[in-house]
């Protein structure tokens, strides 16, 4: 992983909004590179984020290089990886975390190309341990955990000798710390050296369409898998979940059966979740959504099947008619209230 003890992030910003994804990174940096005996710096671009970025250092961040220029107030893919990849040949950092997103797996691999340097994509965990290769023990090495095979194992992957290691974290994955507000950040600026020329596109409108529902900030999910994706089941998990004040999820499924839309995905493949209490209603619970949902407080798991996977992780089961259940515990919560 090279000599680099500190880990850098790249902060992706929204309308002038740094993204959670980039601060549950910079949590999970602060964890990384106490292990590492490093500081957690970051790598920010865009054009009028000063006070923005300060309270990047409430969540731990020690230093964010911050290129401004007005040509880069919106995303534009070239000049934002040449800008990473003149900040960590500068810098050298041991660690560079992207958030999975869009802007992420677009800048990402550009980077790692140009540094020829490894990258692991949607990671779901990053541990610093040790490692043999070649008769050689390596120390210090990040390992970046990840779903393989269509999420049915959870694969390891290390790059040892790439200077510096990088990976992809999916949104949700990493939790965020509680922000301290006694904690501050430097920011350096960095001089803008991109071209004219690098701007091979040119922006004329910038259209943003927000999700129908917020899972990752739901306190309490409802979510439908095929056991309950019929319109009577449907009906009864939409009205436990408007009963208990929560949002409606389900499982990949029945997004892929066209019965819900992808905002309502729990799951490898869409929203990984943390609320306070999870109601997985007629979902078998295979790899790939338990992905999504395992780090919730309380997990009540409803199904038919009593050897169903998701009971393995539910905190309450009850085996039982999915529709049956429902209407029960709606009636009870109706009447306590």
């Amino acid at each position: 992983m090279g000599t680099g003890k500190n880990v850098m992030v790249f902060i992706e910003t929204r309308r002038g909004k740094i993204a959670d994804v980039s601060l549950e990174l910079i949590s999970a940096a602060n964890r990384l590179a106490g292990k590492l005996g490093g500081s957690v710096e970051a790598v920010a671009i865009g054009y009028q984020l000063h006070d923005e970025l300060k309270s990047l250092g409430q969540y731990g961040c020690g230093r964010v290089y911050y290129t401004d220029d007005k040509r880069l107030a919106h995303f534009t893919s070239i000049p934002y990886a040449k800008t990473v990849v003149r900040t960590v040949r500068e810098y050298q950092p041991g660690v560079v975390l992207f958030g999975a997103t869009t802007m992420g797996r677009d800048v990402a691999p550009r980077v790692a190309s140009t540094l020829m340097c490894g990258l692991t994509a949607d990671c779901t965990d990053l541990q610093i341990g040790e490692h043999d290769l070649k008769d050689v023990h390596y120390e210090n090495t990040l390992m970046q955990i990840r779903p393989a095979f269509g999420g049915n194992i959870v694969a390891t992957i290390v790059s040892p000798e790439s200077v510096p290691s990088m990976a992809t974290v999916r949104e949700g994955v990493m939790k965020m710390v509680e922000p301290d507000p006694e904690k501050s950040v430097e920011i350096i600026a960095e001089p803008c050296q991109v071209a004219d020329d690098d701007f091979l596109t040119e922006i004329l409108e910038v259209v943003t369409e927000e999700k129908q529902v917020n899972l990752k900030a739901a306190q309490i999910i409802v979510s439908a898998g095929m056991g309950a994706s019929d319109l009577d089941g449907l009906v009864l998990v939409r009205e436990l979940a408007r009963t208990l004040g929560g949002e409606l999820g389900c499982s990949r499924p029945v997004v892929d059966s066209g019965v819900l839309i992808k905002d309502h995905q729990v799951g490898q493949t869409g929203t990984t979740v943390r609320p306070n209490l999870y109601i997985a209603c007629g979902i078998s619970g295979q790899i790939q959504h338990r992905a999504g949902m395992s780090e919730a407080k309380r997990i009540i798991a409803i199904n038919k099947d009593p050897q169903a996977p998701i009971f393995a992780i539910a905190h309450y089961g009850i085996v039982g008619d999915v529709k049956d259940v429902l209407a029960k515990m709606i009636k009870a919560y109706k009447t306590k209230a």
